[in-house]
């Protein structure tokens, strides 16, 4: 019997809805070869890039570091990502590195230029997780093939070892997971045209995962599947509101729920894994507005 943790969770039948991380502001900074295991604060780089990395995570509330590298890459100098991804403001800014060390030079609120494209980052962090490193690679080769240089990339742990593949597009701030070889472009294809998996589907990245929650099932209630067609209207502790592109709105309760007994990571005790789902879904015309 296989002891890989995302074997486990998909045999037990763990939902992958409101699972997603947490973030608005990310920091993506290219370092190729192997990574320490643990990333988040900044170890992997030069002492004094990591005080100018810390000291920016800590100047931003829901802010998030990941480490991303491209194998195939070939070029004299590193990029770094600035990301900006919240409901209404989205942003991704471009910089161009002599090396890891000019990190401590620069002001990361204004450096780099503005670029358009979007980022598909895929979870290949094998010194964290097995799963990542031997489902998110085959991913990543996939999307390699057809994305551009700077569009695809393996990154650092994004959390949800056990829902491996992984694949995050920024600045959407969409996550997905167990994303196979099979169904991955079409998967990545319409994420980045600003259409949703539904059944792939984590959640956005600047939700909490109790609003996660009542997304998802006012999308699967309205068969709502664009980026845009659905705004966050109001939270009222576990009672959550969207309003839909047409004007009608969506009023979910959501409560946590205890999930199957699985491993969090390879490796792990298996454990109850809580989450948020929705407990109902009340339709609001707009017309009774």
């Amino acid at each position: 019997m296989t002891d890989r943790c995302a074997d486990l969770s998909l045999a037990a039948g763990e939902p992958l809805g409101a699972t997603a991380s947490t973030a608005e502001h990310w920091l993506l900074v290219e370092v190729p070869g192997a990574w320490p295991r643990d990333v988040a604060d900044g170890a992997a780089l030069p002492t004094d890039a990591r005080e100018v990395v810390v000291s920016w995570l800590a100047s931003h509330a829901r802010s998030r570091l990941q480490l991303i590298r491209r194998p195939a890459r070939k070029s004299a100098s590193l990029l770094a990502f600035v990301v900006r991804s919240e409901e209404n403001v989205s942003e991704v800014r471009r910089i161009e590195l002599g090396g890891l060390p000019e990190l401590a030079r620069l002001d990361l609120e204004s450096a780099g230029e503005v670029v358009e494209h979007s980022l598909a980052l895929v979870c290949g962090h094998g010194s964290r997780d097995r799963c990542c490193a031997l489902r998110g690679r085959k991913l990543f080769d996939v999307l390699a093939e057809r994305l551009g240089e700077e569009e695809a990339w393996i990154s650092s742990h994004q959390g949800g070892h056990r829902f491996a593949p992984n694949l995050l597009v920024l600045p959407a701030g969409l996550q997905f997971g167990r994303v196979e070889r099979e169904g991955a472009l079409f998967l990545a294809a319409r994420a980045l045209a600003g259409k949703i998996e539904l059944d792939r589907y984590r959640g956005r990245t600047f939700y909490e995962p109790s609003v996660q929650a009542a997304e998802l099932a006012v999308r699967r209630t309205a068969r709502l599947e664009g980026v845009d067609e659905v705004v966050l209207e109001a939270v009222e502790d576990a009672v959550i509101t969207f309003r839909a592109w047409d004007g009608n709105e969506y009023t979910v309760v959501v409560e946590e729920v205890a999930g199957p007994r699985v491993p969090a990571s390879c490796g792990a005790a298996p454990e109850s894994q809580l989450h948020f789902a929705a407990a109902s879904v009340t339709f609001n015309p707009a017309s009774a507005a």
